[in-house]
């Protein structure tokens, strides 16, 4: 598959299975409700967060808010694709990563927009200490992340 069918079909299938999911949770489970998956170590929580990453932003005036998150996410957006004009196309390790990201932001971007909020449903914890609830969309842009870091740690000077 060339590079630019390949980033596509990433980004739509992390877009589809995160607005998939979030459906399926808002449906199914009321929202603050908790499901518990596996015992002491992970939930399904339906929860809403109207700030970003970790809440950040959560308590600050919606006025500003919402507009700020919509604005930086077209700017994310905007800088994502000039990355990906700049990955080689035999690179599917970096393409995946940074279609990954996308997909995430895109996921995440259709809530703001269309819910003013992101539905977050993936509740990880060990005893009393949670990771913030977070949802497809953050799994992909922090795996995408992940994976970009440790690519220019370790294998930034390989040829391509």
């Amino acid at each position: 598959m060339t590079k630019w069918p390949f980033v596509a079909v990433v980004v739509v299938a992390v877009v589809a299975a995160d607005q998939l999911t979030k459906v399926l949770i808002r449906d199914a489970i009321p929202l603050h409700a908790t499901v518990e998956v596996i015992p002491s170590l992970f939930n399904l929580t339906h929860v809403r967060n109207p700030g970003g990453a970790f809440n950040l932003l959560a308590s600050s005036n919606e006025s500003f808010r919402l507009p700020f998150f919509l604005v930086m996410t077209v700017v994310a957006v905007a800088a994502l694709f000039y990355f990906l004009r700049e990955i080689h196309p035999h690179q599917k390790v970096l393409l995946f990563a940074v279609a990954g990201v996308l997909g995430g932001a895109i996921g995440n971007f259709i809530d703001r927009a269309s819910l003013g909020q992101v539905t977050d449903f993936l509740d990880v914890y060990w005893g009393a200490y949670h990771w913030p609830s977070f949802n497809v969309a953050d799994s992909f842009i922090s795996v995408g992340v992940a994976i970009l870091i440790v690519h220019s740690l370790f294998f930034a000077d390989e040829p391509s």
